[in-house]
Formats: structure tokens, C-alpha cells, sequence
């Protein structure tokens, strides 16, 4: 079981993510958008959505660097293990707090508005149920590390080895069984959140409107000529041909 779940798993589910990616975007471009719903509500919106983004961005930069910066590397720079994981407790704490609390308000603003909740697709409650679950999963590796103090199980000596070492196709299974419980459900939440997620509105993360640096200014000119003084106005290109302005001041 453990050589299925840490060292097939992973790869099954990044050529579900990256074939994925490429069927989408081949067959589905006009699908490969948010839907914004900002039209119908805006309030929660403007407190849900950067709350939960930025928090996102932190979750994310944190993960990046536990998982894939060794622990040998922040030794050699004079960081020690204590200030390391004194600096991803604290920050990582704040990060997680701050993207659930958006996702609850997006959540909440979701279900309470009808438009909105009428536009809601099964697909998106099923991304809404599994993306909280891995914040939540998330936050709850942190409260027990924290929990444990300096008898906290050091993840950067098992999952991140592991994580490591799918790079080069040699998964190191039993660094990653050697983790707690609580580890293993984060990852398998993780790694169903980026099954799922070719094919849902998460997409649009990589969505970048890079086009937009490099086309041409639009020029804006007014067809529209100044009248002169006691002249009809030109005809517009909507009018009929041969009739006048029907301006009640131009008519005699």
C-alpha cells in the first residue's frame, strides 16, 4: 500500500494535472475562466476573496520552501532548525487562519446569495469541499506541531526527502511512511485537489494576460464632426440614407 500511495499516486495524478491542462485548453477555452459572480454581490467578495488569494500566496511560498529547500541548505546560511520552525509556525500559522477565513467568506457569500448559489455547479461544491479540506488538513499539522513543541515530528526529514526525490523518478516511499498520520492525509487531500483541478474553475490560476504588454495601443477617434452654425449635423452611419437631423432645435 505504501508503494501505491507514495510512489504510483504521485505520478498518476501529475498526468491527470498536466493532460488535463492540455484537454482543457484545447477543447474548453471558453470554460477556462472563474465565471465571476461579482456582479451579484460584491461586499463579501471584496473581504473573501484578497483575504483568501493572499493568504493562498503565503500557504504556497511556505510549502515551496519547506518542501523543496533542504535542510542542510538554511543550516549553511545560519539558520537553525529552531528558528526555521519557530519562522513556518508563526508565518505559516497566519498564512493558513487568513486563507480559511476567506474561503469560509466566499463560502458563505456563495450559499447566502441566490444568483450566485444558483450558478454553482456540482463540480464546484466538490472543489469548494476538497480545497477546504486541505487548508483545514493543513492547519491541523500546525496546531499538533505546535502541540508537540520541540517533540514535533520534522517533516523536512521525511516528506519533504520524499517530495524531493519524485523529481527524480526514485520516490523515497518509506521516508514518506515514516511520517505521522496527519501528514499523509495532507498529502492525499493535496494530491486529489490537483487531480481535480485541470478540471474545475481552479484552472484560471494559470491564466495570464501576458498579451495585454504587448499588443497595440487602441486609438479611440470621433466620427463626428463640429456642426457649423446653422447647418444640419452629418448623417450618422446608423441613419438612412437621405435623411436629415431630426434634432427638434434644427427643425423649422
Amino acid at each position: 500500500m505504501d508503494v501505491v500511495l507514495w510512489g504510483v499516486l504521485p505520478y498518476l495524478v501529475v498526468v491527470t494535472f498536466v493532460g488535463g491542462l492540455v484537454w482543457r485548453y484545447r477543447y474548453d477555452q471558453f470554460g477556462w475562466t472563474t465565471r465571476s459572480s461579482q456582479l451579484y454581490e460584491s461586499r463579501l467578495l471584496r473581504i473573501g476573496s484578497p483575504l483568501f488569494h493572499f493568504g493562498l500566496l503565503f500557504v504556497i511560498v511556505g510549502h515551496v520552501v519547506g518542501l523543496l529547500i533542504p535542510e542542510e541548505w538554511t543550516d549553511a546560511v545560519g539558520v537553525t532548525e529552531e528558528m526555521y520552525h519557530a519562522g513556518a509556525l508563526g508565518i505559516g500559522t497566519i498564512a493558513g487562519v487568513a486563507t480559511l477565513s476567506g474561503i469560509v467568506i466566499l463560502i458563505v457569500r456563495r450559499r447566502r446569495t441566490g444568483p450566485v448559489f444558483m450558478a454553482t455547479t456540482k463540480n464546484d461544491k466538490l472543489m469548494y469541499a476538497v480545497l477546504t479540506s486541505a487548508i483545514v488538513a493543513g492547519l491541523a499539522t500546525t496546531v499538533v506541531a505546535f502541540s508537540q513543541g520541540s517533540d514535533a515530528h520534522n517533516y523536512r526529514e521525511s516528506v519533504s526527502v520524499w517530495f524531493r526525490s519524485l523529481f527524480i523518478l526514485r520516490p523515497d516511499v518509506e521516508a514518506m511512511a515514516s511520517a505521522p498520520v496527519q501528514f499523509h492525509l495532507h498529502v492525499l487531500i493535496g494530491l486529489a485537489l490537483f487531480a481535480l483541478f485541470p478540471f474545475s474553475r481552479l484552472v484560471h490560476a494559470f491564466t495570464a494576460p501576458l498579451h495585454y504588454l504587448f499588443r497595440p495601443y487602441v486609438v479611440y477617434r470621433s466620427r463626428d464632426r463640429r456642426p457649423t452654425p446653422g447647418a444640419s449635423a452629418p448623417r450618422r452611419g446608423w441613419d438612412p440614407v437621405g435623411t436629415r437631423d431630426r434634432d427638434p432645435s434644427t427643425r423649422r
